[in-house]
Formats: C-alpha cells, structure tokens, sequence
C-alpha cells in the first residue's frame, strides 16, 4: 500500500486529498469437492440421507472453510447432489461446532419437498444445550428478530429490522449456577438459539463468540447439541423420528457443571 507514491503501514492517518493506492485480491474460487471422511450415517435410504455430524465439522465450504466439510464428505459418500454445488444436498444447517443430527436430500425431488417442509415449519428440531445460570420460569417462548451485528459481522444480534426468529425452551436438569435445556426452534435462523439466550442473559456455556470459553470445559465452542429431528418421508410419506445422544465430550461438561 502506498500513501501520495510512498509506502505506508494500515494504521497510517489519511487527509482529504491524499492519494491511497493498493491491490485488492481477487478471492479464490470456491467449489465442494467429494473428500472421503467419517460419517456417522443415522439412516439413509435412496432419497434422503440422516447424519450425526460432529462439532467442528463446518456444514459446507466457505472462504472460512474451504474444504473437510459435510458436503465434502457426502458428495464422497452419495455421489452427486442436488441443489447449489456448494451446498450440495443440505435442506438446513448447524454451525461448525454444534454436534447433531440434520437431513440431506439425494434427489431433486426430496431436496424441493423438505425445503417446502422447512418452511412451512412441519420439520421438527429439538436442541440440547448447557447455558450459564439458572432460567426464572421453567419452560417459555423468546422472541426476536436476528440480523447481523452492525458492528461485528461475524457475529449476529437481536435486531428490529432482522429476520422474524422464535425459541421454545425448557428446563431439563438444574446443575450448579448452569442448567441443561430443551429447545425447540420455529424458524430457523443463523446462531438464532446462541443469539437468544445471550439476549436473554443464559448464554450457552463455553460459548466463544456470544459468552465466553469455560476453561473447565473440553469442547471446540458452545454446548449445543440438535438431538431430535421429525420430519415426513418426501416420498413415502412416512413420519419419521430421529435422535441421538449428545456426544462424550457433552456428557462430560455436564457432569463437571453438575459439580
């Protein structure tokens, strides 16, 4: 970068009329190619396809993340998918360290019909989390409208003019100054229950981005878990149900908050 034809350091002041001239990088192109990894296949049959995916595991490749992703390794497991190459089959997400269960679709038929599903809210989520503290009332709805923080991009806020946003929660187990619970999503927003509780003032514990890191804790980030998923079979019309159990890593932050 030069500043009036001499090199210069970022934090250099400019004045009206200075000239600043530097090179902008043209951003690699990004593309989801089939990377053979471990799945933890929950179910799967010729439409659709059910996975556990690991905390750590991105959902699909980003600038952030360009490759070792789910789509990566299910473009290596199924073949081709349907839908926007980088987002090759997915119907939803779960942010990188968020474990559990989602659907992906293997045809275009079964990619349309559970999209529609989506959103309509006929597919049923129900996530497991520790949050810091202990919640007044036992079970309640919050409600906010999520975009992104006008001061931080990588991180997103209760907004007015975000996108309409509704968590369920419930208490499960009361643990010392943590509690685990249920939640249950309407929509289906980016960090929408990690957004919530924070505004809420029960952040989700070890929560990097919207908390903070529990050194007792022996997790990649927040402790959060989607265990439960419901939805209708796109071709057979079968109501299916799914869950699965939080990993070990999970168990033991809860037993370590159970004191």
């Amino acid at each position: 970068m030069r500043l009036n034809g001499a090199p210069v350091r970022a934090s250099t002041p400019v004045a009206t009329g200075d000239r600043l001239e530097f090179v902008l990088r043209q951003r690699a192109i990004l593309e989801a190619t089939p990377q053979a990894m471990p799945l933890d296949i929950v179910y799967e049959d010729d439409s659709l396809v059910v996975v556990n995916k690991p905390a750590g595991m991105v959902s699909h490749p980003a600038h952030g993340a360009r490759d070792g992703t789910l789509v990566n390794a299910m473009l290596a497991h199924a073949g081709a998918l349907p839908g926007d190459p980088l987002r090759a089959g997915l119907v939803h997400r779960l942010d990188r360290d968020t474990s559990g269960l989602l659907v992906m679709a293997k045809t275009d038929g079964a990619l349309r019909a559970l999209g529609v599903a989506m959103m309509r809210r006929f597919i049923e989520r129900e996530y497991l989390g520790l949050v810091v503290g202990i919640p007044e009332q036992a079970e309640g709805r919050i409600e906010g409208a999520i975009g992104r923080d006008e001061h931080n991009r990588l991180r997103f806020a209760i907004r007015a003019e975000g996108r309409p946003a509704v968590t369920h929660y419930a208490l499960r187990e009361v643990l010392r100054d943590a509690s685990e619970l249920t939640f249950r999503l309407e929509t289906g927003r980016t960090h929408q229950i990690r957004v919530h509780m924070a505004a809420f003032d029960h952040p989700i514990v070890n929560d990097p981005v919207y908390g903070k890191r529990d050194p007792r804790i022996d997790l990649p980030g927040q402790a959060l878990h989607a265990w439960r998923l419901v939805f209708r079979h796109p071709a057979t019309r079968e109501d299916l149900s799914f869950e699965a159990a939080p990993p070990d890593a999970y168990v033991r932050a809860r037993d370590i908050l159970r004191g």
